[in-house]
């Protein structure tokens, strides 16, 4: 179910009655307000907000038909927060993070979820679409079997389907890494320099998440939360091992691009040496020759260019030539004799 184009919120509603039906509408009013008061064996209201907390109704529902702590409204209304996940006794709130990565600025982008979740409820609150929460989303009414077991195991999914959107992620960032490392021996230009460093700062960006992602699942698996069954922790433990094993190859990744950084610096540094030492040999050969003819002043035939005939002003001139050509040669051969260029 796509979201209609609008500025204002669009409220959506799965709702598992005591049958066993699967009822898919989108939030009329009434329909909504009678869910929530049924407490059915399950209810998720997913919120797409593009107003950003601004839309009054969504307020009135957080606060007043779901009866959720005023800072708990406030945070998920405020998109500016780092994973976490506060216990509220009758109901627990988490920021949770997706991510997705644009391959031709090197950008990784975060996108924040605000979840509520109680005993036989999930409300879902974010600001702009999410293709991970809309792939789960689809799946639960194509298949009951997702929504049997209650509110706490269908987040457990929702957090996988987030856990499994992190691998795409890094593997693009991997492969544009790999194409880095093919081009860094033999570009020299800013660009290159540039393409490392959004690459670095977007691994950076995913350590910021990844870290307190992973301390909200540690805690998901061994907190007493009244609203999570004992028998579901396991399952939130699996999604913790899944973010331990993204931070550790995050940390690969950040030791790659790093070392690509470094690699990048060394092979510059190596052809700018490479030209100076060019350049200062040039001069050293030029520098006998600077000297000679400035000491001397070479005015072999001087104004009148009759002199010019006179064999001894010739015998001069080819001594004189003998010897700046002789100069630059010999030190040339020293240099190559002493292995400097």
């Amino acid at each position: 179910m796509s979201y209609p184009s609008s500025s204002l919120a669009q409220i959506r509603m799965l709702q598992r009655a005591s049958d066993g039906t699967l009822q898919p509408r989108v939030e009329d009013g009434a329909s909504l307000l009678t869910a929530i008061a049924e407490r059915s064996t399950l209810l998720w209201i997913d919120i797409f907000d593009p107003s950003e907390g601004e839309d009054a109704h969504v307020v009135r529902l957080l606060r007043e038909e779901f009866r959720f702590h005023p800072l708990a409204v406030d945070d998920a209304l405020d998109e500016s927060h780092l994973p976490k996940v506060d216990d509220w006794g009758e109901y627990v709130y988490l920021v949770l993070h997706t991510v997705s990565f644009d391959a031709n600025l090197s950008h990784v982008r975060t996108h924040e979820l605000d979840v509520f979740v109680g005993r036989n409820y999930l409300v879902t609150y974010h600001t702009e679409p999410l293709p991970t929460l809309e792939r789960l989303w689809q799946s639960v009414q194509r298949d009951d079997r997702r929504s049997r077991r209650g509110a706490d195991y269908l987040l457990y999914q929702l957090c996988d389907a987030i856990a499994s959107d992190y691998m795409p992620c890094m593997d693009e960032i991997d492969a544009a890494l790999d194409a880095i490392q093919g081009e860094v021996f033999t570009r020299f230009d800013a660009a290159l320099a540039e393409r490392i460093a959004r690459l670095k700062s977007a691994v950076l960006a995913l350590r910021r998440v990844l870290g307190p992602q992973r301390e909200v699942f540690a805690k998901l698996a061994r907190g007493d939360f009244a609203v999570i069954d004992h028998k579901e922790r396991v399952y939130f433990r699996d999604v913790y091992d899944h973010f331990v094993r993204l931070t550790d190859l995050n940390e690969a990744l950040r030791d790659l691009v790093s070392g690509a950084m470094d690699t990048y610096l060394s092979v510059v540094a190596n052809h700018t040496n490479n030209v100076v030492k060019a350049l200062t040999i040039v001069s050293l050969l030029f520098m006998p020759l600077t000297f000679i003819t400035g000491f001397f002043g070479m005015n072999f035939f001087g104004a009148n260019i009759e002199l010019a005939f006179d064999a001894d002003h010739w015998l001069l001139f080819v001594v004189a030539m003998g010897v700046m050509l002789a100069f630059p040669v010999a030190m040339l051969l020293y240099i190559r004799h002493r292995g400097w260029w």
